[in-house]
């Protein structure tokens, strides 16, 4: 039985966790055997759990990116313990996540991994793979990553940083992240894909595979007219201060507006008719929250997809959405929303007096039937186990000399 080992900083939990549960959960199905390696945060897993390094490397590891910019450069005990507990683990392939998030070590892991030779597959959540320091750099509008990261403009945002190491951090990055003879990129969305080729990291096979959703959990339920909006921190970033303008152009007697994952002082702060929930990580209350409103939208100015317009559609519930970055590509369809543009307030309330009045008619059920296609989980899931199997299988020719070199050739061809 062929064993797959995945590496993220969470366990079947938030939005990375659970993807990693559903690869798994479909690799299993396939019949492999599925282990899944985490740092922090885990809920209950089909798959067998490997937990890296405790609480004190994490908070150590804090400590050392707050004062010195040095995420990813720490928990060394930790990562030395996990590599032999990958070698008892013998996986025929290591599919990586979110690496980052204060439990790993990059260069120690990126060294064992080119001595051992198997394949790897990286699937690309954010951009940190390929910055000196920034999981993301659209709204700061920041280029520096595409020649050699230097006086950082985002040292403040995760991972909060108050030195400056991103020269130093970006040359680690490249030396350790290039070199690997067998690994294969998967950005979410074709916007992360055109980034990561214009990266060091371009000199990878890439494939874009879109996250999978479960389309058994999110569906339509009755609703009230109310508009919404998530996210798992509002900030600037997310466009908090967008919804506040938008509660201006709006009448307050007809229509409310509901933002999920917001903190005790950011509730507290809330102006009239805007309603404020605390982050919530049940699916049945996400369901109910996205089913009973009118119109979902999204103020984010950058995201590698945007997995909450996802599962508004899924829902029923249309969207509006910023054009920027990857996530106009979660729009299923036509007739599931409207693009803007980005910081457009005044033509996300039009849209939502167009909704109002009927001279916006979404087609719900075809909207839902874009989303299924585009999106459901069991396809794109499915797509990581063909390339799990495609690379087993030629990692095994060419262990024994029926295959050479990096050509894309097909299994089937290599076969006949």
């Amino acid at each position: 039985m062929k064993r797959l080992l995945q590496i993220n900083v969470t366990a079947n939990w938030d939005s990375t966790g659970r993807i990693a549960e559903g690869i798994g959960e479909a690799a299993m199905a396939a019949g492999w055997e599925s282990y899944i390696a985490y740092g922090r945060y885990m809920l209950p897993s089909r798959s067998h759990l490997i937990k890296i390094g405790g609480r004190a490397d994490q908070a150590w590891h804090l400590l050392q990116t707050r004062l010195f910019d040095r995420h990813g450069l720490e928990s060394v005990q930790a990562t030395k313990r996990f590599i032999k507990q990958i070698e008892q683990v013998k996986p025929d392939i290591i599919h990586l996540h979110n690496i980052h998030g204060y439990y790993l070590n990059y260069p120690i892991l990126f060294d064992y991994l080119k001595r051992w030779g198997g394949p790897v597959v990286w699937t690309l959540h954010d951009c940190w793979p390929f910055t000196g320091h920034c999981a993301y750099y659209s709204f700061a509008q920041c280029d520096r990553w595409k020649s050699g990261c230097h006086d950082c403009p985002q040292r403040h945002s995760y991972p909060l940083s108050y030195a400056d190491r991103s020269r130093q951090n970006y040359e680690a990055k490249r030396k350790a992240f290039t070199g690997l003879s067998n690994m294969t990129l998967i950005p979410v969305s074709d916007w992360l894909k055109g980034e990561v080729e214009k990266s060091f990291l371009g000199c990878y096979n890439i494939k874009r595979i879109y996250n999978g959703v479960d389309l058994t959990a999110f569906h339509p339920a009755n609703k009230k007219f109310s508009i919404l909006g998530v996210a798992s921190v509002w900030n600037e970033r997310k466009g908090l201060s967008d919804f506040m303008k938008l509660r201006e152009l709006l009448p307050m007697q007809e229509v409310n507006i509901t933002l999920i994952g917001l903190s005790d002082e950011q509730i507290a702060s809330l102006p009239p008719g805007i309603t404020g929930i605390k982050r919530t990580s049940s699916i049945e209350e996400l369901v109910r929250l996205y089913s009973e409103n009118d119109v979902y939208v999204n103020t984010s100015n950058e995201e590698t997809l945007g997995m909450t317009t996802i599962e508004a559609q899924l829902c029923g519930t249309p969207v509006i959405v910023y054009s920027t970055t990857a996530i106009p590509e979660s729009v299923a369809s036509p007739q599931a929303g409207r693009i803007v543009g980005r910081g457009n307030v005044e033509a996300v309330a039009k849209a939502i007096d167009d909704l109002r009045n009927g001279s916006w008619k979404p087609d719900i059920e075809e909207m839902r039937r874009a989303a299924k296609e585009k999106f459901g989980k069991q396809k794109r899931y499915e797509e990581y186990v063909n390339e799990f199997t495609r690379l087993t299988t030629v990692n095994h020719m060419d262990a024994y000399g029926i295959y050479q070199g990096n050509s894309a050739v097909k299994v089937m061809e290599l076969t006949k």
